[in-house]
């Protein structure tokens, strides 16, 4: 992924400045005969096959120096847990009764042991781990779907050459060396939903509008909303074209099915969680908990149960995400300004060029739309008192289109060169990413965002489990940490059925209530971890008496 540094309004870094100085090298392979290119662009399903594998083999084949990654956010173990849970044929896990030991971040233990997030990104996961046997192929299928249906919905708006090259911007954005491809906090399923909606609006497809419409609605409910305002914005003053696509599409009924299958799926869950059909599990946390922050229009939620030292800082955190001051059209413009750089996460660097020839196709309706459409996804995700990427997924696709769309009005010359450029940039560090080893990652972390390509897995957490795959048996390692520890390094994550778990991972509460857990494991060895040495302490514990 092209760099974003935080201390620059755009987001230009010294991925860009490579890749400009690239350029000159690479002018000729800008001057491609085009001809075979486009007969394959005309051949639909060949290029959604070729854009869909392209991504995940490119990925497989860094795997000598990237493996799959390792979880390492609250979020991508609240997601797993989702996974995991499904995978189980359930939607919620029975409370332990010895809870009190696995108190963790964005995980309810009463009155169900269960994550608070949506089925959306859990579902994915759980189909890629169910199938292939590991929760990464839910990953990367995704990504698949994404390169592959960013093809798709751009056929609808554009020419078959430019859709294909829609096609690999989306490959080269989102695909090998993106942070959604390389950790399971979500992104590329609901991107691909958003392709899904994108491209069935032209195409007055309303059944599989109503299925991307469903997907996002069970990945990310809040953002669905400002999509379906944006899908009946579409349809205004269009009723007689409508009537067109009827014979083919079929009937604006057909949208209903699948989000009458998403909206059962939310309150069987619910239920299942929470035991109240219309409380979700992410307002039961903020209840209990008083976590996540609630949106910057809303009341700050407060605990209602005890917390952990970790949980009670992690509560802290969520409120300085507010502020003291109360909302204001001065803070929410502020903060508004302050995230722009970050969209920069989706669009290339030279692609800031084509941008600006996308605006001089406001004037046609269609494309007045889409962008006006981008804006109310802005506005709407600023209500968050903090940003991540994964909030505008449903729009990313809306990002490639516009910067094909402005493609397509450059001159020729000038058009292929940025795509040439862009090629140059992508290459570049992924050639690099290939013969690259620990030192050579270390150092480019210097310059690369925080989320590249397995660098928001430390080390520690991977040796740790290295160290533990050595150990035959079922174990039991208690998490001590220190008076300085980051509490956002949280090691007490565990699978749906913990019982049956190989390794079971609790928080040290002192030992006389220890013992009491081991008491109740005693099949199990146990081990003291200590994360916050340098290295991490890893340590068996004397076996209890008999």
């Amino acid at each position: 992924m092209s760099f974003y540094p935080f201390e620059n309004w755009v987001g230009f870094g010294v991925a860009d400045f490579v890749a400009l100085a690239l350029t000159c090298a690479l002018v000729a392979a800008a001057l491609w005969n085009r001809a075979w290119l486009a007969q394959f662009a005309e051949r639909t399903k060949a290029c959604m096959i070729a854009l869909a594998a392209l991504p995940v083999i490119l990925r497989l084949l860094l795997l000598p120096h990237h493996p799959a990654p390792t979880p390492d956010i609250y979020d991508e173990f609240g997601h797993l847990l989702v996974a995991d849970t499904l995978r189980h044929f359930r939607l919620a896990n029975p409370t332990h009764p010895m809870h009190r030991f696995f108190e963790t971040f964005f995980v309810l233990q009463e009155p169900t042991y269960s994550s608070i997030y949506p089925l959306g990104q859990g579902l994915m996961l759980a189909i890629g781990w169910t199938i292939l046997g590991h929760p990464w192929f839910g990953v990367l299928i995704a990504t698949a779907a994404l390169c592959s249906l960013t093809y798709w919905m751009l056929r609808a708006w554009t020419s078959p050459g430019w859709a294909l090259v829609g096609g690999a911007i989306a490959v080269m954005t989102f695909g090998p060396l993106n942070p959604w491809m390389n950790s399971y906090w979500g992104g590329s399923f609901a991107a691909a939903a958003g392709c899904l909606v994108f491209g069935a609006l032209p195409r007055r497809n309303y059944f599989l509008l109503g299925v991307g419409l469903a997907c996002v609605v069970l990945i990310r409910p809040y953002e669905s909303v400002f999509l379906f305002i944006a899908v009946f914005t579409f349809f205004l003053g269009t009723r007689d074209r409508a009537k067109k696509y009827r014979k083919e599409a079929g009937s604006p009924a057909m949208m209903a099915v699948p989000l009458i299958v998403a909206a059962l799926l939310i309150l069987f869950q619910n239920n299942a969680v929470t035991g109240h059909w219309t409380t979700l599990p992410y307002v039961l946390s903020q209840d209990q908990y008083g976590v996540p922050a609630a949106l910057t229009f809303q009341s700050d939620p407060a605990p209602h149960r005890d917390l952990t030292p970790q949980q009670a800082m992690e509560y802290k955190s969520q409120l300085a995400f507010r502020g003291t001051e109360k909302e204001s059209l001065q803070s929410f413009l502020l903060r508004l300004e302050y995230r722009v750089r970050f969209y920069r996460f989706f669009i290339l660097a030279p692609l800031f060029v084509a941008l600006l020839f996308f605006i001089a196709e406001l004037r046609q309706r269609r494309f007045l739309w889409v962008a006006l459409t981008a804006v109310l996804f802005a506005l709407g995700v600023n209500f968050f008192p903090a940003f991540q990427f994964h909030y505008l997924a449903p729009i990313a696709p809306l990002f490639i289109l516009m910067s094909v769309v402005g493609l397509a009005r450059m001159p020729n010359g000038a058009a292929r060169a940025l795509i040439a450029l862009c090629a140059a940039q992508f290459v570049f560090w992924y050639v690099m990413h290939i013969f690259d080893d620990r030192e050579f990652s270390k150092a480019a972390r210097g310059y690369e965002t925080w989320v590249a390509i397995n660098h928001a897995n430390p080390e520690r957490r991977i040796a740790v489990n290295r160290e533990l795959a050595g150990v035959q048996g079922k174990l039991l390692v208690f998490v001590r940490y220190s008076p300085t520890h980051v509490f956002q390094d949280e090691w007490v994550y565990n699978e749906a059925d913990i019982d049956h778990a190989r390794i079971v991972w609790a928080r040290d509460l002192g030992e006389a209530e220890d013992e009491k857990l081991r008491a109740y494991y005693p099949d199990r060895q146990a081990f003291l971890l200590e994360p916050d040495e340098r290295p991490p302490s890893l340590e068996p514990l004397a076996p209890q008496p008999q």
